[in-house]
């Protein structure tokens, strides 16, 4: 009897059918509720200008009404040098996977963590499914309204479409994806789609914004017309290997998809800026 209740106890998670999500071990049908209003939650509009940096010596200079910022490892002074000068701060941080460098990292269990991230050394997808996962999340969203941040970039959140080590759903992400937009509405943070392209119609209504990457390469931005149509803004970005390539990529792409506010840059998202329109 003993080994059959260890054995239980070490039996992976189910996979739930979809339409059902995973709760307390069980599989249980989803339904969702009504999304948290946004409040004063700023709500960009199609034509916002921008920038995102995460690498590098970081430029405050640029006239753009938002920059996007990593919520750990900015400084203090390059968010109070953003927020001084009147514009939009949003942060950063991934929601869909563990990262081996962040300050949290030891918080979260091991067995919530799966495979990792194709090309993004020490990075591995999370159980989005685990309660220690969505509290720390949570976590990070305080973290944000602590560090001044108008609004969140929750990254990696389309799982579902990955080898995640995880049998998790589209039902499942979208049950996630409602609950990070729910939590950061619930503090006053505006809160953007990081690509889950597949998912739009049924998120457009709980996000603020969508934030893309390389749409235009993978000839899927007419799917972003839900948010703009909406009078949403979708940050789209597009990138080069080689800066010297940033110009061509720009005659490419810029005016590609549904009013899209595009940007050129390089993988390392540095001080580099093109934008289309500028």
């Amino acid at each position: 009897m003993l080994v059959l209740l260890l054995l239980a106890a070490c039996a992976p998670d189910p996979a739930c059918p979809e339409g059902q999500i995973l709760v307390d071990g069980a599989c249980e049908d989803y339904v969702p509720g009504d999304p948290v209003p946004p409040g004063d939650a700023w709500q960009p509009g199609p034509g916002t200008t921008w920038q995102i940096q995460f690498s590098g010596a970081l430029d405050t200079s640029l006239d753009v009404q938002m920059y996007d910022l990593d919520l750990f490892d900015t400084p203090d002074e390059v968010l109070d040098a953003v927020r001084a000068d009147g514009r939009t701060l949003i942060c950063y941080f991934s929601a869909g996977s563990w990262e081996d460098w962040r300050p949290d990292a030891d918080a979260f269990p091991e067995e919530a963590l799966g495979e990792p991230l194709d090309g993004w050394e020490g990075e591995w997808w999370l159980d989005i499914r685990a309660p220690e996962v969505r509290a720390l999340m949570e976590a990070r969203l305080d973290l944000a309204v602590e560090r001044g941040c108008d609004g969140v970039d929750p990254d990696n959140v389309n799982a579902y479409t990955n080898d995640s080590g995880f049998p998790l759903t589209a039902t499942e992400l979208f049950a996630f994806n409602r609950f990070l937009a729910d939590a950061a509405h619930t503090r006053g943070l505006s809160v953007g789609l990081k690509n889950d392209v597949e998912q739009i119609p049924e998120l457009v209504g709980w996000f603020d914004f969508q934030l893309n990457e390389e749409c235009a390469a993978y000839d899927e931005c007419e799917l972003l017309a839900s948010f703009t149509e909406g009078g949403k803004a979708a940050f789209h970005i597009e990138y080069v290997d080689d800066w010297a390539d940033a110009e061509a990529m720009a005659a490419e792409v810029c005016g590609v998809g549904p009013l899209l506010d595009t940007l050129i840059k390089t993988w390392d998202l540095g001080a580099e800026y093109l934008a289309c329109g500028r």
